[in-house]
């Protein structure tokens, strides 16, 4: 997992960075690496958000936080090929 926090930052309204040719050999910003194939099974992938949420208004002297909204979703991906 890219970075090893799992936490990956929002920059300029996205997370991450679109692929583009060239980038094989880079680190990318978010992401999750494999090391092997999946062979005729799948690897379980599991991604998390979760927005950290506080709101102010006239009269309150600090920002006051909400609870976190978080949302997940498991999808199972092939892996076919594993370049090295």
């Amino acid at each position: 997992t890219l970075p090893a926090s799992g936490a990956c930052p929002l920059v300029a309204g996205r997370i991450g960075e679109p692929y583009a040719a060239g980038k094989a050999n880079r680190t990318p910003p978010c992401g999750v690496t494999y090391l092997r194939s999946s062979g005729d099974a799948t690897f379980p992938l599991r991604a998390t958000l979760t927005w950290k949420i506080h709101w102010t208004g006239t009269g309150v002297a600090a920002p006051q936080p909400l609870p976190d909204g978080r949302f997940g979703a498991e999808q199972d991906v092939t892996v076919r090929e594993i370049q090295s």
